[in-house]
């Protein structure tokens, strides 16, 4: 009791004593207070707005990230995703969850820059990117394609400040200024084919300097990947440059006609690297075998990745609906249907295209729905539309009747 009394005489002490400071406080304390703060907060504000500006990320979420999120505990769970592309199975588990919970996703089907996207912009005068798509893909290029140790090296060092700039010219430039430091720069090389390279095969040359280049170094790599924390941290960017090279090879061969040999590129890929969580190649491939008509190993592929529990994409939703639509279109009639009524088959596949379409509601109607005409096929061969391509003109006879109805 007397120890209770005594707890109680100090908390009342300390109230009056904060009573008899807060009484004491003038209105020109409050506006001496409210003027400081705005004052911090201004500066703050520039300083975001300029770092913002030259690097292409904000300071604030970075700190959060790098430094608040570890002492909190929530690094294992959240910052996996933007590590490396090989994870581990448990990795990869948790990849998924956070991943289901972006806003922004990535796009696996993404153009080339100099071969496509400037393409883009001849024919039609637009600029088909935004400085958010600039700063993501900067962000996504300093993640995957630089590490702790690239200062020792100095062609990694210029390459490091390329993927910052912002001006094209500056960026190719630098690749260029890596490559006269060292020729086996293989990050130099797949800057040079996604944003110099005019044309498909222009870009498949620098790959194909960038993938032998990039071999060589992920096998010098490979040997001393244990010793350090700082070796193995440059043997997980080396692997993820050697697979992003090999993945845009694949990609490059279907553009320019050969599926077959980009159906086994993406297979071999795939089985090299099985544990890949965040360059979704199974959706190359998913839109190179919808490209050769092989639906039998399109529905393979859905089967193994068309999972309730698995992140979704617009490829996968798309695919699907769109082989549902087609098993049930030969024999679909609109007067039998109003008759009798949907069959199993044809709420499933009447589901999954609700399901495509709640997922991403802007994939164009007339690329689905009606026969394209020449002016049509011209502009989404320009703007390099690889989805109205792969599902609209490959798919449209079996599922028009279906999807218009």
């Amino acid at each position: 009791m007397k120890c209770m009394n005594e707890n109680c005489k100090t908390l009342y002490m300390l109230t009056v004593v904060m009573t008899v400071f807060l009484s004491t406080l003038t209105p020109k304390f409050y506006v001496a207070l409210t003027g400081t703060s705005s004052l911090i907060s201004g500066l703050i504000f520039i300083f975001e707005w300029w770092y913002f500006r030259k690097y292409g990320t904000s300071f604030i979420e970075q700190v959060s990230v790098s430094h608040l999120r570890p002492l909190i505990g929530g690094a294992e769970s959240n910052s996996s995703p933007q590590s490396s592309f090989s994870a581990s199975n448990g990795e990869s588990e948790t990849n998924r969850q956070s991943l289901s919970e972006c806003k922004v996703w990535r796009n696996p089907l993404n153009l080339f820059r100099g071969a496509e996207y400037s393409r883009y912009t001849w024919v039609t005068g637009k600029e088909p990117l935004t400085y958010y798509d600039m700063n993501l893909s900067a962000q996504d290029h300093q993640t995957f394609f630089t590490c702790e140790t690239d200062s020792l090296r100095p062609s990694d060092a210029v390459m490091q400040k390329a993927w910052r700039e912002r001006n094209p010219q500056a960026r190719i430039k630098a690749a260029y200024q890596a490559l006269e430091l060292n020729n086996e720069c293989a990050t130099a090389y797949v800057l040079l084919a996604e944003e110099e390279a005019t044309t498909i095969v222009d870009a498949e040359k620098y790959f194909r300097q960038a993938l032998r280049a990039g071999e060589n170094v992920y096998r010098k790599s490979q040997h001393c990947g244990s010793q350090s924390p700082q070796h193995e941290a440059q043997l997980r960017r080396d692997t993820n440059v050697l697979v992003y090279v090999k993945r845009r090879l694949a990609m490059c061969s279907r553009k320019l006609g050969r599926i077959k040999e980009a159906v086994k590129m993406m297979r071999d890929l795939m089985k090299e690297f099985p544990l890949l969580s965040v360059l979704n190649i199974h959706e190359n491939l998913l839109e190179a075998l919808l490209e050769l008509q092989a639906y039998a190993d399109v529905q393979a592929v859905l089967a193994k990745y068309d999972d309730i529990s698995l992140p979704k994409s617009a490829a996968i939703c798309y695919t699907a609906a769109l082989l549902k639509a087609r098993a049930v279109s030969d024999r679909f009639s609109p007067e039998t249907a109003s008759r009798r009524g949907l069959s199993t088959a044809e709420i499933n596949a009447v589901e999954a295209i609700h399901r495509a379409v709640e997922f991403n509601p802007h994939v164009p109607k007339r690329g689905i729905i009606t026969e394209p005409n020449e002016k049509d096929k011209k502009a989404a061969d320009a703007a390099g539309s690889t989805t109205r391509k792969a599902f609209s003109y490959l798919l449209l006879e079996d599922c028009k009747a279906f999807t218009r109805w």
